[in-house]
């Protein structure tokens, strides 16, 4: 079953490949689609999946594959429909109404440029990235059909084997690296960088640089794997087709070369027929229902964020796909507040933010870092075994010449957060502190302390603020609090609620090692497999 299923990912993944390079229109749906209407109120549905990020993409397309009727409510927009600009995503240079998730002001990972402010106003909207605040940390996600998959640079990263029990100490590793993971990065039509283009193209100029570096310190240096079109890539630097990397997209979506999920697993999904989408659709309420299932009670919202209706409908089933915030504010709350009060005390505990942190280099003027930069990173710098840190070489896609490196590095950073419910002011809050930043600091120093020694290099300090060196404010990675073996059983089941389902990253206990989402994609195939053959 699992060398047919990969066969058939990888098959569908080719066929994205060559239809956007034909130049079909990067979001159009497949032929055979499921019922577009919102779901009503007072529905009943076989499975509910609440969220439409990785693991609910995967649940998604599983369980249709076999034969149950899915219906999945996503908080964010469809993003199927071009703005006024005949695009359907803003450009990360340009920031518009659809950049971010109801706020007024952008509020960019990079916040500075050359020691000013590059924050701007823009209107309300529900746009594709939400900057949530917490006390202590800014938290990244992606709003919208497809989560994650819509904002992040694509770095599909499978952990190094030998790291993987300090990963998920309860799953079979062998399971995973024979089976899971490949299955992953097929379905999610995983590819690399041609080495012989990237060794003459402009576009990775500043990835050359962050390699001369890495190995004149005697750090080892990886090509990455993407799903980045690498063949719609190679076609924008040669100008024969719309620029989308190399036009700087991609903190607020990518409007062609990039395999989000829509274009992967969700079209998949709905090509079976048996998968209903509902965007701007958020889950307030999961309780069990009197005649059997669960009662779910969901807000309809329009693009200012105002609830236009709300809906209550029954479900057998309940995969809580919201993401790790998501999945861990909402099961804190149902917990607390009554509607699902036998959930365990491991609820809202072991969260962690991949131990991320971003910090700039300024290099020498005769390291140019090239003006034109491709917004798809492609390399790292891996130091784990030695100084607990791997960092990826980052963009800075600002149109000019900056002799800056960026880089976005994953630490070792044992500190875990945990999400609790404030009855007086009717929200969940997360205990982090920025101080726990330090160690990942520390450990992405191993690096690049080494490597601004040898090369005569300083660090910038005009990128996160005036004077400040790290960007240790905020997370791209969120993980954790409904921590997989604690929270729930070894495949993701709320065993106090049978029925209930966590299949996000909340089931991750803080800490990938890498970029997380081909683990995420992989453990949510892996526990979809089990409950579909156990559970159905």
């Amino acid at each position: 079953m699992g060398h047919d299923i990969s066969r058939r990912g990888f098959i569908a993944g080719a066929g994205s490949v060559i239809g956007a390079v034909a130049g079909q229109h990067a979001l159009a749906g497949p032929a055979t689609a499921a019922p577009t209407a919102p779901i009503p109120d007072g529905a009943r549905v076989p499975v509910l999946i609440v969220g439409s990020g990785y693991g609910g993409s995967v649940a998604a397309l599983r369980l249709a594959q076999a034969g149950v009727d899915v219906h999945l409510v996503e908080m964010g927009m469809a993003w199927d429909t071009p703005g006024s600009d005949g695009k359907i995503f803003c450009n990360t240079r340009e920031p518009d109404y659809r950049s971010y998730w109801l706020r007024t002001r952008t509020k960019a990972p990079l916040n500075y440029f050359l020691g000013f402010p590059i924050d701007r106003d823009i209107p309300r909207h529900t746009g594709v990235l939400d900057a949530e605040e917490f006390a202590g940390i800014t938290v990244y996600q992606g709003r919208g059909v497809g989560g994650g998959s819509l904002v992040n640079g694509g770095m599909a990263v499978t952990p190094r084997r030998e790291n993987f029990p300090a990963i998920l100490p309860s799953v079979n590793a062998g399971e995973m690296y024979d089976v899971y993971y490949p299955r992953a990065n097929a379905g999610l039509g995983v590819g690399t960088i041609d080495p012989a283009w990237f060794e003459g193209t402009d576009c990775y100029q500043y990835a050359r640089v962050g390699r001369k570096h890495a190995q004149r310190s005697g750090f080892p240096f990886v090509f990455v794997p993407d799903v980045y079109d690498w063949d719609y890539m190679e076609q924008e630097a040669a100008g024969t087709v719309t620029k989308s990397a190399l036009a700087g997209e991609i903190l607020y979506g990518n409007n062609h070369g990039k395999k989000s999920l829509q274009k992967t697993y969700l079209a998949r999904a709905k090509a079976t027929g048996r998968v209903a989408v509902s965007p701007l659709h958020r889950v307030t309420t999961v309780a069990p229902a009197s005649g059997g299932g669960y009662r779910v009670v969901i807000e309809q919202l329009d693009t200012t964020g105002a609830v236009t209706a709300t809906k209550s409908v029954t479900a057998d089933r309940v995969f809580f796909a919201a993401g790790s915030v998501g999945t861990s504010k909402l099961l804190v709350k149902l917990k607390a507040t009554g509607a699902l009060p036998n959930l365990n005390g491991e609820i809202g505990k072991g969260w962690g933010d991949n131990g991320n942190v971003m910090c700039g280099r300024a290099n020498h003027l005769w390291d140019p870092t090239g003006s034109l930069q491709s917004a798809i990173p492609c390399c790292g710098i891996d130091n784990w075994a030695a100084g607990g840190a791997f960092a990826e070489v980052a963009p800075l896609p600002t149109g000019i010449e900056t002799f800056a490196s960026f880089y976005l590095s994953i630490t070792n950073n044992p500190n875990r957060a945990q999400f609790t419910w404030n009855a007086a002011a009717g929200k969940a809050e997360l205990s982090w502190q920025t101080a726990w930043k330090q160690p990942s600091i520390d450990m992405a120093k191993s690096i690049f302390d080494k490597i601004n020694s040898k090369e005569g290099t300083i660090y910038r300090t005009d990128l996160f603020g005036v004077y400040k060196v790290w960007g240790d404010h905020l997370t791209y990675h969120p993980l954790g609090g409904a921590v997989l073996n604690k929270a729930t059983d070894n495949y993701g089941r709320l065993t106090a609620y049978p029925g209930l389902y966590v299949i996000d990253g909340a089931l991750i206990p803080g800490n990938t090692s890498v970029n997380p989402f081909v683990t995420i994609t992989a453990l949510a195939e892996r526990n979809i497999e089990k409950i579909i053959a156990t559970d159905l």
